[in-house]
């Protein structure tokens, strides 16, 4: 792939949101546009092993977006009109958003965001008047700063969108991105993370140390994993006051009505909101 575009592993789990449309029939998360943004040749991309054999990722992917679109509903209802995604790659709401009266920030590194908008314009998505592009790059630009400057009243909720990203960061990283989110009042924010290897299961060790070096072999290593214990102690000192943190178990028991079990460790599902309110 070339420069600006999204990272291998963004474009691949874009790739399992689309095979879910498929071979699930979407039945977790209904994406209409997860085919078109790829630009790819459907009928070959269902006959590769590669896209079709991961179920449990595939599922996962799904899941993630479903949890984070749900949450996001909710936050609408309750009066939250701004929406941030971060790292936004290929995903696909702010071009099917049916809440009418909020604004959508996409934030990814300027040569990303470009490309996206290249690819939108070649599959024919329209890109609605309330989504604007925010170019940032983590390395060296302040996110509150670049959000400010591009529209966002940091004095109101926003909610934040932030999936597939955290377990490539390091956990200063994730820090400093959690802390911007909870600076807003009413910040909510939906991410996904892993455990650390040690944490999981004998017959779940096989499966991540494949992934580990599928996406290494790509220049896109996972990092360690954070201690859910850890993470949510972080979360209260940052201030946030609210947080649901669903784990294997319970991904499968709520999005596949299949019993939960006792499986601990792996990847998990998290909704955090700030506990600040917006100044009177």
């Amino acid at each position: 792939m070339r420069e600006g575009e999204p990272s291998r592993t963004a474009f691949g789990a874009a790739v399992y949101r689309a095979v879910h449309q498929d071979l699930d029939g979407g039945a977790i998360f209904a994406d209409p546009l997860a085919w078109q943004i790829l630009g790819v040749d459907r009928e070959a991309v269902l006959a590769e092993p590669e896209a079709t054999d991961r179920a449990r990722l595939r599922v996962f992917i799904a899941a993630r977006h479903r949890f984070a679109e749900d949450a996001l509903a909710a936050a609408v209802k309750h009066g939250t009109r701004q929406v941030v995604v971060l790292g936004a790659g290929l995903d696909t709401f702010a071009y099917r958003n049916p809440y009418a009266g909020t604004r959508v920030f996409e934030v990814d590194h300027p040569a990303t965001g470009a490309w996206k908008r290249e690819r939108l314009a070649a599959a024919g998505i329209a890109v609605p008047d309330t989504v604007t592009y925010v170019g940032v790059d983590f390395e060296t630009d302040d996110l509150t700063s670049r959000l400010v400057e591009a529209g966002l009243d940091a004095g109101e909720p926003a909610f934040f969108l932030w999936l597939g990203v955290v377990p490539y960061l390091t956990l200063d990283a994730v820090t400093v991105t959690l802390r911007a989110i909870a600076s807003v009042p009413g910040g909510e924010v939906v991410l996904d993370y892993t455990n650390p290897v040690h944490d999981l299961l004998a017959t779940a060790q096989g499966d991540r140390a494949d992934l580990l070096a599928r996406v290494a072999a790509v220049g896109e290593p996972l990092t360690a994993g954070l201690d859910t214990g850890a993470l949510h102690r972080l979360l209260d000192d940052l201030g946030f006051g609210e947080v649901e943190d669903l784990d294997r178990p319970q991904i499968r028991e709520r999005f596949l009505g299949r019993p939960g079990g006792t499986e601990t460790g792996g990847a998990h599902l998290l909704r955090a909101r700030s506990g600040r309110s917006a100044p009177r």
